[in-house]
């Protein structure tokens, strides 16, 4: 298996991939689910707790939770294509693989456009817009936002652009051969509805409060930085996580030349294993920023404290 080495031969583009090149994305994602999954675990937690509160905030944090978890547990599926060099559960399971790939790109980055507004509106109009800030409407946007993500994934995620089989392997969503019409096309919207739009719309939210708190003396001087910060992280997640990614997606659309595709091709795959971190970011950016986030976190670290000395004093009793 050392010695494996698979090509492409489409007119004339040749790509290969080793296992020496395939092992550091195994032991990248293999440590993105091992993290990701207990964090975000207690993330819906989390969010859980803000709900119950009548916290608006705390929908969009559980769907950005469910979401990441969901994407996270078939990352397995991944971990045994990097292992094997090819794709043994068929054409029907890679289209459900790429489809959760892109479902959770879209729905992070709607729901992170979400809490950006929502913040933007409690600081700017905070007497103005209350019905959108109600856990009724914020349920109804999420529901919104999962459909609208299933529907445009559904019309632009096929199996011909997505899964290849030959007579020697089978290749899912590494498939570089130059991209169909279609493919191309959904690309360029992939960047410019998935990533641009939700960009301009947390810059715009992020300039907004920043406007607001400082010319609003009423607000705390730490209540201001809190904002801020949080909007800020925001920004950085979804330039950090999703822009390589997009900036690739639409230079695949562009580029024609076969012998252009090698380079391309790493750089692709460096930007999506990029992407993933996205799974880890949103825990840590909620559990720790908000003040909800960081109670649940010091209230849990305290029972497992607690819970710690207690099973110790047990272990050191003298037996009767």
């Amino acid at each position: 298996m050392e010695n494996l080495t698979l090509s492409i031969n489409y007119s004339e583009c040749y790509l290969t991939d080793n296992v020496s090149r395939r092992r550091p994305f195994f032991i990248f994602y293999g440590a993105v689910i091992i993290t990701a999954i207990p964090s975000n675990a207690f993330f819906l937690y989390v969010s859980w707790q803000h709900i119950r509160q009548k916290n608006e905030l705390g929908v969009y944090m559980f769907n950005l939770a469910l979401s990441d978890l969901t994407f996270t547990i078939g990352l397995s599926l991944w971990l045994d294509f990097l292992w094997r060099g090819v794709w043994t559960f068929g054409g029907n399971v890679c289209v459900l693989s790429v489809f959760a790939l892109f479902t959770n790109f879209y729905t992070t980055e709607a729901l992170l456009c979400c809490i950006a507004v929502d913040r933007y509106l409690a600081v700017v109009h905070p007497l103005k817009y209350t019905s959108l800030r109600k856990v009724a409407t914020a349920a109804g946007v999420t529901v919104a936002i999962w459909v609208l993500v299933a529907c445009f994934n559904a019309t632009t995620i096929t199996l011909e652009d997505s899964y290849h089989e030959s007579n020697a392997f089978a290749m899912c969503f590494d498939v570089f051969m130059p991209l169909s019409e279609h493919h191309s096309r959904a690309n360029i919207v992939r960047f410019f509805l998935g990533f641009v739009i939700p960009v301009l719309l947390v810059c715009f939210s992020t300039w907004g409060i920043c406007v607001e708190v400082k010319s609003n003396q009423a607000t705390e001087e730490q209540e201001r930085k809190r904002i801020t910060k949080l909007l800020r992280i925001v920004l950085l997640c979804l330039v950090f996580c999703f822009g390589p990614i997009h900036i690739m997606m639409l230079l695949r659309a562009l580029v024609e030349d076969c012998t252009s595709f090698a380079w391309v091709f790493y750089l692709y795959k460096i930007s999506t294993a990029i992407s993933s971190l996205n799974t880890l970011a949103d825990p840590l950016l909620y559990c720790f920023i908000t003040r909800t986030g960081r109670a649940n976190v010091m209230n849990l670290s305290l029972y497992l404290d607690v819970g710690r000395i207690s099973t110790e004093a047990r272990v050191r009793e003298p037996e009767a």
